[in-house]
């Protein structure tokens, strides 16, 4: 691995669960607006090769990546290239096409994307995982190793089929000494686009009794917000990318990625 690739982001933090569903790629995205929102550049790193979601999180249905002498370089997102973002749906003839893939070309795929990727200065990588414990969460691991991530974030859902999944993740974590920054309430809750009161569709607290369960810090809950949806279906200047800071979640993001700075930047000083 060439040290013109990763050597030059300050933090590495992988957002993970065991289970599918909950989320991830929509909170990576959230946690990656926030952050760009505090000044910060920001990559996004989307290793689910079979359902790659950032690209249309953010926007960028449709766009390629293009070569450069250093290697690839990633799909900018914002005018002032403050949000760099790559995924294999950069790399597919067709969006709809299905990565039908063993282990060993998964493992290969993700490697050439820590190599071979061209992000220049970052202050944050956030990677986006599919769910489960599987080659990519290995492969991941492995290949960032000396470099030292930061640690994960955990998503979960209240509900207790999530919670039982995503103990797994934890145990993951443990097995191959990732750090655990903290732990994400998604859809804890629904907001009404009407009213803004916010209804426990799913119950609540399922997400933090499991982090002071394991002794891990809570980050937050994050309630179902229809309006994310509509500003992510929005293409210009609508888009979530540009609409973010008016919506309902980004002042719980913003407590969020507040403490995730925190976290990161106390544990490497």
């Amino acid at each position: 691995m060439t040290d013109t690739n990763l050597s030059k982001i300050k933090h590495i933090v992988l957002v993970l669960s065991g289970k599918g569903g909950v989320g991830k790629s929509s909170v990576t995205t959230q946690l990656a607006l926030s952050l760009v929102d505090k000044g910060l550049k920001v990559g996004v790193l989307d290793i689910d090769l079979t359902g790659p979601s950032i690209p249309r999180m953010l926007g960028l249905d449709g766009r390629q990546v293009h070569q450069s002498s250093q290697g690839w370089v990633p799909v900018y997102a914002d005018e002032r290239k403050n949000l760099a973002c790559m995924s294999i749906g950069f790399l597919l003839s067709n969006k709809n096409d299905s990565v039908v893939w063993r282990g060993p070309k998964k493992t290969a795929m993700i490697k050439q994307f820590l190599q071979d990727v061209c992000w220049g200065e970052l202050d944050y990588l956030l990677v986006d995982t599919p769910p489960g414990t599987s080659d990519e969460h290995i492969a991941i691991i492995e290949n960032l190793k000396e470099y030292s991530p930061d640690g994960a974030v955990v998503v979960t859902t209240p509900q207790g089929v999530a919670i039982a999944d995503v103990r797994k993740e934890l145990s993951f974590c443990k097995k191959v000494k990732l750090p655990v920054l903290g732990v994400v309430e998604n859809m804890s809750g629904f907001v009404c686009p009407h009213c803004t009161e916010c209804t426990n569709i799913f119950a609540s607290g399922g997400g933090e009794a499991m982090a002071n369960e394991y002794g891990i810090e809570f980050l937050g809950r994050v309630p179902i917000d229809p309006g994310f949806t509509t500003m992510v279906e929005t293409d210009g200047e609508g888009s979530y990318v540009h609409s973010f800071a008016k919506s309902n979640l980004f002042p719980i993001f913003k407590t969020i990625s507040g403490r995730v700075v925190d976290l990161t930047t106390s544990s490497s000083s």
